[in-house]
């Protein structure tokens, strides 16, 4: 499987994680460790996406106005 497609994956459903522990009241220092480790996962997740080898086929002006 493609990395960037698994580090979305995994951050999206770390925050599902994240916002249940927070409705169940589970330990704070669980909320906060998890809040802690959060902004490593999503640059991870965002350096990973960028980096993507993907090839994009239509440019800008070609796809703003789709009504053509």
């Amino acid at each position: 499987m493609k990395n960037y497609l698994v580090s979305v994956g995994v951050v999206t459903g770390f925050l599902i994680v994240y916002v249940i522990a927070i409705q169940l009241n589970l330990s704070m220092f669980l909320i906060w460790l998890l809040f802690l480790i959060s902004p490593v996962l999503l640059i991870w997740m965002v350096v990973s996406v960028l980096k993507a080898p993907v090839e994009i086929k239509e440019t800008f002006d070609n796809k703003w106005y789709q009504d053509n």
